[in-house]
Order: structure tokens, then C-alpha cells, then sequence
């Protein structure tokens, strides 16, 4: 089978219905309480709030869905919180497959991928579009969503009673964008850290006020998402990360030759082999003072 990356579906997708709900402090009557574990700076935060007893009440079990493409300080946290010795609660790992070596065998022309991730395409008219993403709903969500029916005792397709499921998620308030409703009737998200308005940066104080390390940013080595700051900051510490991202971003570049695609594939938003991005901050390119804003738009 070939890729098949393409920039607009032939037929409109059939849209997603978020038949479940959303829920401000506990859900009354849930059989279980899971926390969604991606191992970064809210989700760890989370994590160990409940632990301390801060927020309650205390989950079930917490989920680490693995893509197969982190860094290795990612796993290396999943492994510290798992360890037995930090959260009251197990840590389960879920994975539908490696994404990275998906990717690379669809780059090769070996099979197909139809787990997209959202890279950008450039065309013959150096055109800048980006492929529809994918790769989270089916590399996250749906093995998140199994593990919950596992251990809720249902089997595939058997039916499961509305807000059977409290899951929690570690949103920010400088992300509520991504809050919403569940897409099943039987889960029911939560948004703990909402509750408290806490930020990044205050999850980051309460992590180092309480004496545990920050760690790294949680997503896959050559996410596309990924800002320059965050791009800079692997080039320079996460050297391992940073020539996989790299090598990927090599690789993807010819994938039109195997599949539905119009167009060369980057990583870098800018269309631009990301070895080659100029990374550099605006005051090491000269452009500090130009920065500085005198408007009263914030008034």
C-alpha cells in the first residue's frame, strides 16, 4: 500500500461529534478516574499534585500512550513516575505501533501510513500548505480510549453506560483552546489544572517549589508543531533528538515519489530542510531593539 498524504481529502470528512461532556471538579457517579499521561511539564504537574493530595480525588490510573517517537528524556520521566516510589497510583503504557518507523517506512516506499502527521508541503509553485494531522487520534486517542474499556471491563463494541469514565487532562490556561468535551458518551473530560487557573510557568514553579526537576516538553522528536525556541533548544541539548528530527526530515522529503502527495515534505514551517533553518534568536541576528514595543494595545 502507498502513502497516502495529501493536503485535502477527496471526499469531505464525516465530522466528529463530541457526544460526551466535559466536567468542572469530579463526576459523580464515575467507575473510574485515569489521568492522560504525557509525561511534559502539565501532565506531570498533574500527576503529582494528586499525589500530594492537592487535587482529588485520587486517580485510578494514569495512561502513557508511547508513539515509539519521544525523546529519551520523555521515557526516561515515564520511567521515574512509574517506578512505584512517586505516584499512589499505576502507570499504564499503551501503544498502537511506532510512529517514527511507520514514517520511515512510508518514506522508503515500505507500506503506507495513514497515521498522518502534520508536515508541511511545499509545491512546484513553492506553495506552503500542511498535511491534515492524524497521528495523535490514532496513536494517542484510540489506544488511550482501549486501555479505558480494558480496564472499565468492557469488550470492543459493547456498549458502555453514559459517564462511566473521569478522564483527566493537564490543560493549561495559556491552552484552554485545546479543552473540550469528549468524543465518547460513556468518558467525561476534566480539566484539573483549569479548575485552579494554573499556567505553564505555574506548574513549572509548583514542580521546583516542591523540589522536582522541569521536565522537557512532551512530543514526538520531529513534530512539526515544534517552535523555533523549542527547535533550538533540542539542537543544542538534545543533540540524539535533534539528528533523528533531522534524518526524518531527510527522508520525507521524496515521499511524493511513492504516493498521493503534490508536493516536497518538510518538517520546518518554513520549507526548509531543517538542518538548514536559521534558528537564531532576533538579538544574535542584530534585531533586538526592533523588538521592543511602544504601543498601547494592551491598555
Amino acid at each position: 500500500m502507498s502513502a497516502q498524504f495529501e493536503l485535502t481529502s477527496p471526499k469531505a470528512p464525516r465530522a466528529r461529534v463530541r457526544r460526551g461532556g466535559w466536567s468542572w471538579g469530579p463526576v459523580e457517579g464515575a467507575k473510574l478516574r485515569v489521568l492522560s499521561l504525557g509525561a511534559g511539564v502539565q501532565s506531570t504537574t498533574l500527576a503529582l499534585m494528586a499525589a500530594h493530595g492537592e487535587i482529588g480525588p485520587m486517580p485510578d490510573h494514569a495512561i502513557f500512550a508511547d508513539t515509539g517517537a519521544e525523546p529519551a528524556a520523555v521515557y526516561e520521566q515515564v520511567k521515574w513516575l512509574a517506578s512505584g516510589n512517586v505516584l499512589p497510583f499505576p502507570v499504564h503504557g499503551v501503544s498502537a505501533g511506532s510512529l517514527q518507523a511507520d514514517v520511515e517506512g512510508a518514506a522508503a516506499g515500505i507500506g503506507g501510513i495513514w497515521s498522518r502527521p502534520p508536515f508541511f508541503v511545499k509545491s512546484a509553485k513553492n506553495r506552503l500548505g500542511q498535511v491534515n494531522r492524524q497521528c495523535t487520534q490514532d496513536y494517542k486517542i484510540e489506544p488511550i480510549r482501549k486501555e479505558h474499556r480494558r480496564l472499565l471491563g468492557f469488550k470492543p463494541r459493547q456498549r458502555i453506560p453514559d459517564a462511566q469514565v473521569e478522564v483527566w487532562i493537564g490543560i493549561s490556561t495559556d491552552e484552554t483552546v485545546r479543552a473540550g468535551a469528549s468524543y465518547e458518551n460513556w468518558s467525561v473530560n476534566r480539566f484539573p489544572l483549569l479548575e485552579r487557573g494554573m499556567s505553564r510557568k505555574d506548574c513549572e514553579a509548583w514542580l521546583i517549589r516542591n523540589g522536582y526537576p522541569v521536565p522537557i516538553k512532551s512530543a514526538c522528536t520531529f513534530c512539526p508543531y515544534r517552535t523555533d525556541a523549542e527547535w533550538r533548544w533540542m539542537r543544542d541539548n538534545d543533540p540524539a533528538s535533534w539528528a533523528v528530527a533531522v534524518e526524518i526530515d531527510r527522508r520525507i522529503r521524496t515521499m511524493h515519489e511513492h504516493g498521493k502527495i503534490r508536493g516536497e515534505l518538510f518538517i520546518h514551517r518554513s520549507g526548509v530542510p531543517l538542518d538548514q533553518v536559521d534558528l537564531s534568536t532576533a538579538e544574535e541576528r542584530g534585531q533586538g531593539m526592533l523588538m521592543v514595543c511602544e504601543a498601547g494595545c494592551g491598555l
